[in-house]
């Protein structure tokens, strides 16, 4: 079921906002993160999130505004809150080319910039989790997920599948050390 896989996604991308904030703490203390994490990060969410997520949101918000359109309206506009996501991710983005390239760029702003994405992000999610998934799953009829199902094309998640590409191999790797430890700590 797609609303399934979404908020499976969505669990996904909160995993990838929990490590950036890890590594942000790290920059935070003058130590150096491991960027080749922060940008395989960044690539997951200008590849995968945009490319795939967020198209399937919105076929499934446009079956929303036709069957119950007032639900839809207090979803409000995905693709204008997607294009703010974007924009905050290539400022992301741009913060994290400026430290490595050496420029003037002051720690508070490189800090301030990534905080204020993983904030939106996580509102953004919970909003979709709470209130959009819920009333797509309400309104929607079968014949609306089939629909939707025949106009998605199918990709494997790059990061969380068995079909992983290499660009994303260190992030799984600190995943994998992530889950480990946590694991470690519940015995």
């Amino acid at each position: 079921m797609i609303i399934e896989r979404l908020s499976r996604e969505h669990r996904n991308v909160e995993v990838l906002l929990s490590i950036l904030e890890r590594e942000l703490e790290i920059f935070d203390r003058s130590g150096r993160p491991d960027y080749e994490v922060i940008r395989a990060i960044i690539s997951y969410f200008e590849v995968y999130t945009e490319i795939y997520h967020h198209p399937q949101e919105d076929l499934v918000l446009a079956k929303l505004e036709i069957r119950d359109p007032a639900a839809a309206k207090k979803v409000g506009s995905l693709a204008l809150e997607h294009q703010k996501g974007s924009q905050r991710l290539r400022r992301v983005a741009g913060a994290i080319d400026a430290v490595l390239a050496d420029r003037e760029i002051l720690r508070d702003s490189v800090d301030n910039i990534i905080r204020d994405f993983i904030e939106h992000e996580r509102r953004h999610i919970m909003m979709e989790d709470r209130d959009f998934f819920p009333a797509a799953l309400k309104a929607l009829e079968p014949q609306d997920w089939t629909e939707i199902n025949s106009a998605l094309t199918s990709c494997e998640d790059p990061l969380f599948s068995d079909a992983a590409e290499e660009t994303f191999d260190a992030v799984r790797a600190l995943i994998l050390q992530l889950e480990q430890e946590a694991e470690a700590e519940r015995h």
